[in-house]
């Protein structure tokens, strides 16, 4: 049997004893129906994993016993910032799973012209954990030992706007490039997907302007869940630690 693996929100620290957070404590305890004895591996972001033995099981908390940590670095050498513009009911939570099991290092959630979702004050931050609890599991079923950042939104300008050494890159249509035909080498990218109705003229306009470039991924149209998916993985096997 697999050993479970526990993201902890809060630093480890060698040989300690804790309980596990209210979420990890349900599902070690009433999903996995762990028992004491029965070995756990702890991770808190920092790059280590703990091997932990349960001391204690009851209803609404469980305790473990560290042993002492040991780096397990399985982060891609390609940083990669993916702006994706929020799509319907479960397709964007598809993307954030799939993207942070691909390597994705940040998340920023954006809105743009054909944007589909709306959401504000409460919804929106309801919305925001619940991609945050998403990434960790993710993390958790992967083996990532650092749990990627799920940005607050944010419009699709403002965060072309932002000022970094990346490579930035927007998916087009028409593009006369392709991911392999980019210079090497590459360390840091930041890769902009549009919504269900693709960007406006205007909008791809700006992205120019901030300095995107338009990229092809091949002759189909992708959906827009589908894109993020193919466009990191070819980029993670030109750049980044797939092959």
């Amino acid at each position: 049997m697999r050993i479970p693996r526990i993201y902890h929100p809060e630093p480890l620290t060698d040989f300690s004893e804790l309980s596990l957070s209210e979420d990890a404590a349900n599902h070690v305890g009433r999903v996995l129906r762990m028992q004491p004895g029965q070995l756990l591996q702890l991770f808190d972001g920092s790059n280590q994993v703990f091997a932990a033995t349960i001391t204690q099981v009851d209803k609404k908390s469980v305790r473990v016993k560290l042993a002492a940590g040991e780096i397990s670095d399985n982060e891609s050498p390609l940083n990669l910032h993916l702006g994706q513009v929020m799509s319907r009911g479960e397709k964007m939570e598809f993307t954030i799973q799939k993207s942070i099991e691909l390597g994705v290092n940040t998340i920023t959630p954006l809105l743009s012209e054909r944007c589909g979702v709306k959401l504000d004050g409460e919804r929106l931050s309801k919305k925001l954990q619940q991609w945050q609890k998403i990434a960790v599991a993710a993390c958790e079923q992967c083996g990532r030992n650092r749990v990627p950042e799920i940005r607050e939104v944010m419009s699709l300008e403002q965060w072309c706007a932002e000022q970094d050494d990346s490579l930035k890159l927007n998916l087009h249509p028409r593009a006369s490039h392709s991911i392999n035909t980019l210079p090497l080498p590459v360390t840091d990218v930041r890769l902009l997907i549009g919504p269900e109705g693709g960007l406006s003229a205007d909008e791809i306009a700006m992205t120019t302007g901030y300095g995107f470039t338009d990229i092809l991924l091949g002759p189909r149209v992708l959906r827009t869940e589908t894109t993020a998916l193919t466009a990191i993985t070819a980029l993670q096997v030109r750049f980044g630690d797939l092959g």
